[in-house]
């Protein structure tokens, strides 16, 4: 899969001049064009298009410095309509603008081309399972956060402490679906995987479709197949160190692709640092290719 991914990037640098195709660059890493975006913002720390952005400006500034075209043909070259639209974009990567990057000494930064290649660590084995699951409801309450890569999430766990007694034992009351009790979803709102990238999260509790609830947020779950990660460690790390393992080793290792839709966890909270045990789930399909048994 690593090779189809690099191949992948190989088209989407011979793009940089014109609109790139994603969804043509996902047909070469013979992935969904959701999968591709989110596999790459896992393996790349930073969203395809802000990659995509940061190329363009390394190769502009290059001729912008280089002086032989004027700033606008430079422009119009890696596409865009207008000197000012240009300006801005080039700005936004380098921190000052086309016309002070021509004058002798300026700062610019530069983005190297990405390509990935397997790195033997002897990573944690994963323990896992394929779970067929019918629709589902999630009943509790949701609030928009950002993602955080390592350390407590404070606006979840803000979140967490908004809930009422009452709350929690009506949740407790509906829960009749594996995941059991009390659960976490995060529904994200882009493909970014990136720190701080806003998501949808849910504390509450899965049950069945028919569940009529008045007085909690619900969030419909049509069926599917779901990947469930077991794991035991120090809270919050560990589960952080899995999902980042989930995205940058087992899906490259193995014939599924992430689809649209919440991942679930189930975990105890503790202290910080101390061990707990916590259950995933992550909505995915086989890859594109991969239909067989």
């Amino acid at each position: 899969m690593l090779e189809r991914l690099n191949q992948a990037l190989d088209h989407l640098e011979a793009c940089l001049d014109r609109d790139v195709d994603v969804a043509e660059a996902a047909r070469i890493a013979a992935v969904s064009e959701y999968h591709f975006r989110r596999l790459f913002s896992a393996l790349a720390g930073m969203p395809l298009p802000v990659y995509v952005r940061r190329r363009r400006m390394t190769l502009a500034a290059a001729e912008v410095l280089a002086g032989q075209r004027t700033l606008l043909d430079v422009a119009v070259r890696y596409g865009y309509g207008s000197g000012e639209a240009f300006a801005r974009a080039f700005r936004s990567v380098h921190g000052i603008g086309p016309g002070e990057a021509r004058r002798k000494g300026a700062l610019l930064t530069a983005q190297p081309r990405m390509s990935f290649r397997v790195v033997v660590e002897g990573s944690t084995t994963m323990r896992y399972r394929i779970v067929e699951k019918e629709a589902f409801r999630i009943v509790g309450r949701k609030a928009l956060v950002p993602l955080v890569h390592e350390g407590v999430n404070a606006a979840a766990a803000a979140h967490l402490e908004t809930l009422d007694e009452r709350a929690i034992v009506r949740m407790k009351e509906l829960a009749d679906r594996e995941p059991e009790g009390i659960v976490s979803a995060a529904v994200y709102l882009s493909d970014s995987r990136e720190e701080g990238a806003a998501a949808d999260y849910w504390i509450g509790v899965v049950t069945g479709p028919e569940s009529v609830v008045e007085d909690l947020d619900v969030l419909d779950v049509p069926a599917g197949t779901w990947a469930v990660f077991d794991n035991d460690g120090a809270y919050p790390s560990a589960l952080q160190e899995l999902w980042r393992d989930v995205f940058t080793q087992w899906f490259p290792s193995n014939p599924y692709t992430s689809r649209p839709g919440p991942e679930l966890l189930r975990t105890q909270p503790v202290e910080i640092g101390e061990e707990t045990h916590s259950q995933l789930w992550i909505p995915i399909e086989r890859s594109i290719g991969n239909t067989g048994a």
